[in-house]
């Protein structure tokens, strides 16, 4: 695992950076892909963790969710308009019907998982505020710890083109995005915080808050 912050770390992946996953103090955040559990888990030994909370409820990010929180016995947090979906195994008719999807869907969805705790704007998880950031996907959330201006925003904007691979700060591709006007609402909510440093579902963190306003403040209006 890498330290990015106090009580910070980014858990280690193939590709590097690719499909991210974080421990914020006690509680680990998204599970990447149903393929990804035996990692997560072995760079979680010898640590204390009791929850583990999504950004998002999508095949990459939920994907070893059940498999992790079966493991070491912790309960799963969840945006409250993504709960639904996470415990009922519907998943796939909350995104758009594209071939990619399809199979995503096929290859990382993980199974459906109790909710035992829905996230909602203001809650605290692990010194991180809970921010509302819908779009991407209906119940997105982001952790904002303003002391230090450290935001984990999941998939809102990307860091690494998710089809490509090629690095570089994007929004998230539309096939995987249900609204993307209010995405683009949400990434301006986000760059207006000001973050020091901003960890994505996918690509590298980011220690350039001027870069992240700039590229925000170029997105087009609707």
């Amino acid at each position: 695992m890498k330290r990015l912050a106090d009580g910070v770390w980014q858990l280690g992946g193939f590709p590097p950076n690719a499909i991210n996953v974080f421990l914020v103090g006690d509680v680990l955040i998204d599970a990447a892909t149903r393929r990804a559990g035996r990692r997560i888990l072995r760079q979680l030994r010898g640590r204390r963790v009791i929850a583990h909370a999504l950004t998002h409820a999508h095949p990459d990010h939920q994907g070893a969710s059940q498999e992790v929180c079966d493991a070491l016995r912790i309960p799963l947090w969840c945006g409250d308009r993504d709960a639904d979906a996470m415990e009922q195994g519907t998943i796939p008719s909350t995104q758009p019907d594209h071939p990619v999807n399809r199979l995503i869907d096929r290859f990382w969805l993980g199974p459906p998982h109790p909710v035992a705790r829905r996230l909602r704007e203001g809650d605290e998880v692990a010194g991180f505020r809970v921010l509302e950031v819908p779009g991407h996907s209906a119940g997105h959330l982001a952790y904002w710890r303003e002391p230090d201006r450290v935001l984990i925003l999941g998939d809102v904007l990307t860091n690494l083109d998710t089809l490509t691979g090629m690095p570089g700060l994007g929004e998230p591709r539309r096939i995987f995005t249900p609204d993307p006007v209010r995405n683009r609402e949400s990434a301006r909510r986000l760059a207006a915080l000001e973050p020091e440093l901003v960890c994505f579902g996918h690509g590298r963190p980011l220690r350039n808050r001027k870069r992240l306003q700039s590229f925000v403040q170029r997105l087009p209006e609707p």
